[in-house]
């Protein structure tokens, strides 16, 4: 971002400007992998990431409000307007005082939640029946709070210690729309022959009202699987970023920077990946979404 655009934080995917009275979020093509941003990008990531939080926005706003003020770029402020590199990528959304925890929501046993299982039984302090295999589907959803790491992995804490950091209070109220904004979606991914095994969601306040904040449902915030091709009992395949991790791992990298370059064949995959959950997610080609923002 050039001109007199004020860099207000940077992750490892997504940075976020002063806007005013607001604040902007560029969702760039850059992708993580065990906490490493890698050299390569991926061509149009940030796209889809932005073209799925919109839609579920807007899916979601009957249970609760959200950030999004706009992501048509003719109608952010200066240095913003009219950008072209911004246009489907970018979002204007309200400032808000964050809540200092993850809320996750796990349909599905898997990941961090697989692991804790096997050792104890139990996800986040929360006792599951006996004899459950890897990507199993829970009796229920379950709310599995995270502390938000600066650096590293977050740490999954039970809806106790969640209590102790935020009071019972909004402890339980996040519970509630956690699992009401899961369920929902899961429902709506269901029909689309989509799994969404589980996700994570930040909220924060905004003018002394809880919002949905960040982005939502994505493939970097989620777990979706091809329910025709589910089959408990092992790790499941993928709308995210799980190709790239394989191919890692395979390549002998150790974890620690600095990362290898992808090859051509991985990137081209991995941006089909996340272009076909676009597409099977909303129903709409990805291609088409590029159109209406005026990407090309």
């Amino acid at each position: 971002m050039s001109g007199v655009a004020q860099l207000l934080a940077q992750g490892k995917v997504r940075d976020v400007y002063e806007a005013g009275d607001h604040l902007l979020m560029v969702a760039t093509d850059r992708i993580s992998a065990f906490d490493v941003v890698l050299p390569t990008a991926i061509p149009d990531k940030g796209r889809v990431l932005s073209a799925l939080s919109l839609y579920w926005f807007e899916q979601v706003a009957d249970i609760v409000p959200h950030h999004l003020l706009t992501a048509d770029v003719s109608a952010f402020p200066g240095p913003f307007t009219n950008r072209p590199d911004l246009a489907g990528r970018a979002m204007l959304v309200k400032r808000a005082r964050m809540v200092p925890i993850e809320c996750v929501a796990r349909g599905y046993l898997s990941g961090s939640g697989w692991k804790e299982y096997r050792q104890n039984g139990t996800v986040c302090g929360i006792s599951l029946p006996d004899g459950l295999v890897e990507s199993d589907r829970l009796p229920e959803p379950i709310f599995t709070p995270a502390t938000k790491a600066a650096t590293g992995h977050d740490v999954n804490i039970s809806l106790d210690e969640a209590a102790e950091i935020v009071g019972r209070g909004l402890a339980e109220r996040l519970k509630e729309l956690t699992l009401a904004v899961y369920e929902h979606a899961a429902e709506v991914a269901e029909g689309r022959g989509i799994i969404l095994a589980d996700t994570k969601f930040e909220f924060g306040f905004a003018d002394g009202e809880l919002i949905l904040c960040d982005e939502v449902l994505t493939p970097d915030s989620s777990r979706f699987w091809p329910a025709d091709r589910y089959a408990p009992g092992g790790p499941q395949p993928s709308f995210d970023k799980q190709y790239v991790r394989d191919w890692l791992d395979a390549s002998g990298w150790n974890h620690e920077p600095p990362p290898p370059e992808l090859p051509g064949e991985v990137v081209q995959n991995t941006a089909a990946r996340y272009r076909e959950a676009y597409d099977r997610l909303t129903g709409e080609p990805f291609d088409r979404y590029l159109r209406r923002m005026g990407v090309r």
